[in-house]
């Protein structure tokens, strides 16, 4: 299946942009239709950190489990989630002209499940919105704060 990918150029510093989608908890402030990050281990950011995010998704809440399996500080983070017998595997990446930061949202959906490999396709427009939702917010998060700083 085709990867779902996003693309912002954000008026802030990449430094800043990496923190927001790194940190969970900054990420969670950042994306206001996550109301809940519950950490599974100990560690709160770098790999190896679990957590469980809760999202409002059609007006009703949703958990799901994540795992931060790389993160290079200020290039790079990936997330992964196994659910729905789906892998959801998600990359952010961030890179700077200078003045502006690039942050690139890619991801790979492979459903594993008979009843995903049906579903997936059906819903992927809604998971498209999704991923673009997200990058907007986190987009305009980074700038307010750009503007404040």
């Amino acid at each position: 299946m085709k990867p779902v990918t996003a693309l912002r150029w954000i008026n802030a510093p990449l430094e800043q942009v990496f923190q927001t989608v790194a940190d969970i908890s900054t990420y969670a402030n950042a994306v206001p239709h996550i109301v809940r990050v519950e950490f599974l281990t100990d560690q709160r950011f770098g790999v190896g950190t679990r957590f469980r995010e809760t999202r409002v998704m059609n007006g009703k809440e949703a958990s799901t489990g994540l795992e931060v399996m790389e993160l290079v500080d200020n290039e790079h983070i990936r997330l992964v989630s196994d659910a729905g017998g789906t892998v959801w595997d998600s990359t952010f990446r961030v890179k700077s002209d200078g003045q502006h930061t690039e942050l690139r949202l890619t991801m790979e959906i492979r459903p594993y499940r008979l009843l995903a490999k049906w579903l997936i396709p059906l819903i992927r427009k809604t998971v498209i919105q999704g991923v673009e939702n997200d990058m907007d917010c986190v987009k305009r998060f980074c700038e307010q704060r750009s503007e404040m700083s």
